[in-house]
């Protein structure tokens, strides 16, 4: 079941986005650190009312967050669509244990269904330039690599925004 996220989940999600980080610096990926995301970060999305659970009898096993907020790092990117007709993915995460059974289909799948049920036109996410599997599971949604998108806290290397039309 995928369901608003609420603020006694964020220890839970903290969790997750933590073991997911331990798992992607196991396999040289750099993608995620101690400075993000943090607890903060979830916070302010469930403020926005923009984050989201999975669970699977009852236990959160991942997030997401759905925005309409464009991020300033985005600007260079030249987007299939133009701005105000899209949501953005962020943050999407399954813990290690429940990774490879499709639950990360059925975030992005809800995020795709949800944009479409609030008429956007596309559905626009980064994802790590050395993580090439989640490039690969991208792709094979249907959405096209765009161009590079920096976040100096995170990384020296690119991340790649990607966009999806519906």
């Amino acid at each position: 079941m995928i369901r608003k996220a609420r603020t006694e989940d964020i220890a839970t999600i903290m969790s997750i986005t933590d073991a997911c980080a331990k798992k992607l610096i196991q396999l040289n990926i750099f993608q995620w650190n101690d400075q993000y995301p943090n607890e903060q970060v979830f916070r302010d999305d469930i403020i926005r009312d923009e984050l989201y659970v999975i669970e699977v009898n009852s236990k959160v096993i991942g997030c997401m967050a759905i925005t309409e907020i464009k991020d300033a790092e985005y600007e260079p990117v030249n987007w299939l669509t133009d701005d105000g007709n899209s949501i953005y993915i962020h943050r999407l995460a399954v813990h290690p244990d429940n990774q490879g059974q499709g639950f990360a289909r059925k975030l992005m799948g809800y995020a795709e269904n949800h944009a479409r049920e609030n008429q956007k036109i596309s559905v626009r996410l980064d994802t790590f330039s050395k993580n090439l599997r989640n490039q690969k599971f991208y792709e094979t949604r249907g959405y096209t690599r765009l161009g590079h998108v920096y976040f100096p806290m995170q990384s020296d290397d690119p991340f790649y925004g990607y966009e999806l039309l519906l």
